[in-house]
């Protein structure tokens, strides 16, 4: 898995003699051998293997990097306060200086990342054909072995990793035989590399990583000279034992994503999305994590549990450590896996029950509901809250949108739920005041607005001046708007104008349309009826809609009813899960 989003580290001043200089601070000089960098080597026998750096046995107790470098300074004591030695990155470059500097300042030490296409898992992008495409490996062979060239010999480096998830992600290009035959060959060119950065840099080992082990026969067969291997494993990670046994591996290994459950193992809710755990449940995810990687002695290494980032979004409030820098009960844990002392440190806010009231089968969009939270602080201190919601499981946004509520008190908070239907993730925040938060999050499905009277446009025939025929959920015909389903749509061309129209069979009289935009909404449209379909009268125009759903309280006449839109409110064209006419 990859961080949330790349990182783009800023370069600054190289090593100087007597100090080191970042940006404007000026950390300890090194010593001697420091500047020297240092070796660091697999050593020992099947079964009985151990890391060691400059002669001493080295257990990773690490953390994926998340901030940019230019933050490097600002956290690194903190993770050395946590008992982190380790950093894994999945990327090195010319701006990789200012963060293997600070590392080094601080004791840590860096697995130093890169990255090969597709990396990431399912999902990731960047197809290439391992058989044939020798410009692309030649490019990737002569990038990585210039920064080795460059930080072979630099205090912070740990080790070198090629690749991330790749051996999976090809499934998203390949499949079949010709699957087998990239798979075999991307593991072949990773083998390449590492041999080369042998030849570069004999001090320090070479790993490559990819998610669980259904990668590993392939590094067996085809990658003899990697040191040693590495995994992705999160909540399954302590079946790695067990798999690694009956593998018949030749090589440890280390975990370098690792912590709660993710998305792809928990069961989905009432809702049908899935259902992300507790916060004492990360926690919790962290410790088991960490003991079953101790357990597997002589054989992992070690880790670089995922992650320490600050990034505040669905994927943040899922893993990290510490969103919007603020710490929580995982962090604890962490701390306490690499043998810190915890007892004396202020904690975070602990929700042991976060409800919302009535159920989340059927919240009316932009009517109110009521959250109930039961959260209690370990050191006493006040609780302050705050509520946000995101949309990922409509329009696969990751970002999280405060909402202003009324505290009831009690726990109690009143909340107005989105105007947009569909199934969203609701989050609530208690902070202490102290730098700690507790997160924990339930589904809600918004459904539109109940609307009295009857939907004399359900059923009817419906035409639009255009639809999308095919690609993801289409044919996206006219009819789709008056089914009555909130899981189909109609979707017009990418242009304006465009209309959709339903045919109401005889004259009628209506009081009220409702309509349910999908993500393509019109910002500017016109209602209209007509008694013949060619001839139309307006009844209302609309210059600053916002999507959602649009529930117009309008009095019309005629067989013929439209929405003729003419400014699209996004790149796309128009789409609307539903039109309704009501009498």
């Amino acid at each position: 898995m990859p961080p949330a989003r790349k990182r783009t580290l800023r370069p600054t001043a190289p090593l100087i003699a007597g100090a080191l200089t970042i940006g404007a601070l000026v950390l300890p000089a090194q010593t001697e051998a420091q500047a020297a960098g240092s070796v660091v080597k697999v050593t020992g026998s099947q079964g009985n293997w151990q890391l060691t750096v400059d002669g001493s046995p080295y257990q990773l107790k690490g953390l994926t990097w998340g901030p940019s470098a230019a933050d490097a300074e600002r956290y690194m004591p903190d993770l050395a306060s946590m008992g982190v030695n380790t950093i894994r990155t999945w990327g090195t470059d010319a701006s990789s200086r200012p963060l293997l500097d600070s590392a080094a300042a601080h004791g840590i030490k860096v697995v130093a990342g890169f990255w090969l296409q597709p990396g990431g898992g399912p999902g990731s992008g960047g197809c290439v054909d391992y058989v044939t495409d020798t410009s692309y490996k030649n490019q990737a062979m002569s990038e990585f072995t210039n920064w080795v060239s460059t930080y072979k010999d630099h205090p912070g480096v740990l080790m070198w990793d090629v690749g991330n998830e790749s051996v999976l992600g090809l499934q998203n290009c390949y499949s079949g035989d010709q699957l087998e035959r990239e798979r075999d060959a991307y593991t072949g060119f990773v083998n390449d590399v590492a041999r080369k950065i042998h030849g570069i840099d004999p001090n320090h080992p070479v790993t490559s990583t990819d998610a669980w082990v259904g990668a590993w026969p392939y590094f067996k067969k085809n990658a003899p000279d990697l040191d040693l291997y590495a995994v992705n494993a999160y909540n399954a990670v302590c079946d790695i034992k067990s798999a690694w046994q009956q593998g018949g591996y030749t090589k440890p290994y280390i975990v370098t994503e690792t912590g709660p459950a993710g998305e792809w193992e928990v069961p989905d809710d009432a809702n049908g999305v899935p259902q992300e755990p507790t916060d004492q449940a990360k926690a919790d995810g962290y410790t088991r994590a960490w003991g079953c990687i101790t357990g597997h002695q002589g054989v992992a290494l070690g880790a670089t549990m995922f992650h320490y980032g600050t990034e505040y979004d669905f994927g943040g409030i899922w893993f990290n450590l510490l969103p919007a820098g603020q710490k929580r009960l995982s962090y604890y844990a962490v701390k306490r896996a690499y043998g810190k002392d915890t007892s004396h440190d202020n904690t975070p806010p602990v929700i042991s029950d976060l409800t919302v009231e009535g159920g989340a089968g059927s919240v009316q969009a932009g009517r109110d509901l009521t959250l109930a939270v039961r959260a209690t602080d370990p050191d006493g201190d006040r609780i302050s809250y705050e509520v946000l919601d995101n949309s990922k499981y409509i329009d696969q946004s990751s970002q999280l949108n405060s909402r202003s509520f009324t505290d009831l008190g009690g726990g109690r908070l009143r909340v107005t739920a989105p105007d947009r239907p569909g199934v969203w993730k609701v989050y609530v925040k208690a902070t202490d005041g102290r730098g700690n938060v507790g997160v924990e999050t339930r589904s809600i499905r918004v459904v539109p607005p109940q609307v009295n009277g009857v939907n004399v446009a359900l059923g009817k025939p419906a035409t639009a001046s255009s639809y999308q025929t095919g690609g993801g959920d289409c044919p996206c015909t006219a009819a789709n708007a008056v089914d009555g389903k909130l899981d189909t749509r109609w979707a017009s061309d990418w242009s304006d104008p465009q209309w959709i129209q339903v045919d109401l069979g005889a004259g009628t009289t209506f009081t009220h349309v409702q309509l349910v935009w999908e993500t393509a909404y019109a910002k500017g449209y016109t209602l209209q009826t007509s008694d013949d379909g060619q001839n139309w009268r307006t009844v209302r125009e609309v210059t600053d809609g916002n999507g959602g759903v649009d529930d117009l309280d309008v009095t019309g006449t005629g067989r013929y009813v439209r929405v003729n839109a003419t400014a699209r409110g996004t790149a796309w064209g128009y789409s609307l899960y539903e039109f309704g006419v009501y009498k």
